[in-house]
């Protein structure tokens, strides 16, 4: 690669963006040999309906996330259904992360499947940050056995839109000099960050590319969006200015949410999933010192998400108190619609006991779920439990896509 005149050989700033290609699918494809080259598709449990992931070799045939196993046969009978192992997922992810740091300890975990690496400070001792790259692509592969793609470009948001030009097993480099003129004819959609409402309020104002930018004063952006918009036109500009964020910052919610048999109008069987969400999300914010005060409660039916934000009188990290929420939900805004989907999330986490209260159920069921979560924690989730949850769905978790092996994050 030729640098243009008046450029060193190091770059100013140099940022890698590696991609695992179908993280889930590549490890069981790589734990069951006889899986490689095949359509596979991951679902939650051998019972699950929906894929949340499948191979490359599914995909040629037009299978997605998201589709539906049924629609997947339809286009692929060969199509193999593979029920999920979110621990096993968690455990390379974290190996990766792990290893990631015999580079560069200025990483940011972006995903269960995906991390930045600024090499800025490591050209001196690995080369050039596409060298660099192939060895991020050698350590990765030595770990775990799966492929990744790697986008490398001097910022977060230019590497990132990079590392998906080549899938799968890519690499692809778009030198800061040339982050510009390689966006300019990019949708601004396809950048990260960019859908929905930005989306739409940058088409009003004519930004269909991102060289469309260019003609929008900064102060428009600013003005909608504060900060944030300001980087919006950096990032369209091949320059975005965000810094790796190193550390996992406070959880902005914690939520659980459940695919359940489709078109169900059985109010105990929605009460059943509900309280199922409500303990778990109750159980995620005592694992982390969190209470929340305002609660998501959401059914999915045929025409969309019949939804409510709900309060508790005093923030609550008991899952009998966010039931009752749901309880209220329930007879409040559900009409008998088939639903197939709930949603149970905390939307206000807090650090817990900064005070004593004086609606506070005092010390009593504090002490019962102290006891249930270390029997939980050593016997395994739900070992006790209410119990109605005896009866509940043996689908099991899934990983969240915003899964971190460190911090808030580290759960299932």
């Amino acid at each position: 690669m030729e640098m243009p005149s008046g450029y060193s050989q190091q770059w100013p700033r140099a940022i890698i963006l590696a991609d695992m290609n179908a993280f889930f699918a590549s490890i069981e494809q790589q734990d069951h040999p006889e899986w490689q080259g095949l359509p596979i598709g991951i679902t939650n449990g051998l019972q699950g309906t929906c894929i949340i992931t499948c191979s490359y070799e599914a995909r040629a045939y037009g299978i997605k996330t998201g589709m539906r196993v049924k629609q997947a046969l339809k286009l692929c009978p060969d199509f193999i259904q593979c029920p999920a192992r979110p621990q096993r997922y968690a455990q390379v992810s974290s190996d990766i992360m792990r290893s990631l740091q015999q580079i560069t300890p200025y990483i940011e975990i972006f995903s269960v499947d995906e991390a930045f690496l600024d090499v800025t400070y490591c050209q001196k001792l690995y080369g050039q940050p596409e060298k660099i790259a192939h060895r991020v692509k050698k350590i990765i592969y030595r770990v775990s056995g799966v492929l990744c793609s790697v986008g490398v470009s001097g910022d977060k948001t230019t590497a990132k839109y990079a590392a998906k030009l080549n899938k799968p097993d890519g690499l692809t480099v778009i030198p800061p000099w040339q982050s510009r003129e390689r966006l300019k004819n990019v949708p601004v959609t396809e950048l990260c960050g960019i859908a929905g409402g930005i989306g739409r309020f940058l088409a009003e104002h004519g930004v269909h590319n991102c060289g469309d930018m260019e003609k929008l004063p900064i102060s428009v952006l600013a003005r909608r969006f504060g900060n944030p918009g300001r980087r919006i036109w950096y990032m369209c500009q091949g320059a975005d200015p965000a810094p790796l964020q190193l550390g996992v910052p406070p959880p902005k919610s914690i939520g659980h949410g459940k695919v359940m048999p489709p078109n169900t109008q059985d109010k105990e069987i929605l009460l059943l999933y509900l309280l199922h969400m409500s303990e778990k999300v109750a159980s995620r914010l005592r694992k982390h010192n969190l209470q929340a005060q305002r609660f998501y409660i959401g059914l999915r039916c045929p025409d969309g998400w019949l939804s409510s934000k709900q309060r508790s009188i005093v923030a609550t990290d008991d899952g009998q108190q966010i039931m009752g929420l749901c309880r209220l939900f329930l007879s409040q805004r559900w009409q008998g619609q088939g639903i197939h989907q709930v949603q149970v999330t905390a939307l206000d986490p807090r650090p817990a006991r900064g005070q004593l209260d004086m609606f506070s159920h005092g010390d009593e069921m504090e002490q019962v779920n102290g006891v249930m979560d270390n029997i939980n924690q050593r016997y395994g989730e739900f070992t006790l439990a209410p119990a109605r949850l005896l009866n509940r769905s043996s689908m099991p978790n899934v990983i969240a896509p915003a899964w971190k092996p460190y911090g808030h994050r580290q759960t299932v």
